[in-house]
């Protein structure tokens, strides 16, 4: 069977598109040719959205990666049977706070791992809000303060937000390239998607990005938490 093609990971601005349904599970759920839903992962929750087909809406709750990627449909919503034509809509609001959240995320890693040499030991985010774990064993007086103002000086510099795949020795050529504590890249990974954000953070990373710093917004530190042995969790913001 065909594989849907990820319009996702090669236009993040896309919201609307025209697909056909190859695959429909009751278990799993609608398959489509082509789909610009985010599947989830990395910490990045999934797309909300809708297909419409035939004057009938079909509410699309979230998906799954399986052998495919599977649109879930929402409870009691009406599922296009195979070979329809359908439009594809993704939530808007959702996207664009997952694509600023998640590049924050990225420049909070950069400007920790320039600033205080710490790597990434979790993380998660929800639209306009996240969370990071650093191993950062301490940290200075007024660290709360100062990182958010570092942050926010990167957000204004503009920079852009770069998207490339690479071939593997390629990538793990540019150096700090995981910045993870762990590295979670499966072994048998021939190519690499590295997100840039140019001249302060360059990593391995599956997610969706707005194209510069400015489209973030001012982010706010919202919390440092102390978890233990050597660990500290940043809550972050989007403050508009």
């Amino acid at each position: 069977m065909p594989h849907t093609h990820r319009l996702d990971l090669t236009d993040p601005t896309l919201r609307e598109w025209d697909a056909t349904v190859l695959h429909v599970d009751p278990e799993q759920g609608i398959v489509l040719d082509r789909s610009a839903f985010y599947p989830g992962g990395g910490g990045q929750p999934p797309d909300h959205g809708t297909l419409l087909w035939g004057g009938t809406q079909t509410r699309i709750a979230g998906t799954r990666k399986g052998d495919d990627l599977y649109l879930i449909p929402a409870e009691g919503d009406p599922v296009p049977p195979v070979a329809t034509a359908v439009r594809g809509a993704l939530d808007d609001e959702r996207r664009t706070l997952l694509m600023r959240t998640h590049s924050g995320l990225h420049v909070l890693c950069g400007v920790v791992f320039r600033d205080f040499g710490a790597l990434v030991t979790g993380g998660n985010m929800e639209p306009g809000e996240a969370r990071m774990d650093f191993n950062l064993t301490e940290v200075p007086p007024g660290f709360k303060q100062t990182l958010e103002e570092a942050v926010n000086v990167e957000v204004t510099a503009d920079r852009p937000v770069e998207v490339k795949v690479l071939p593997r020795e390629e990538a793990f050529a540019i150096p700090d390239i995981i910045r993870t504590a762990t590295n979670l890249l499966p072994p048998d990974l021939a190519e690499v998607r590295v997100v840039d954000i140019v001249g302060l953070d360059a990593q391995a990373d599956g997610g969706t990005h707005v194209a510069s710093t400015k489209q973030i917004g001012r982010i706010t530190v919202a919390k440092i938490e102390n978890k233990g042995r050597g660990f500290r969790r940043v809550r972050l913001r989007l403050a508009d």
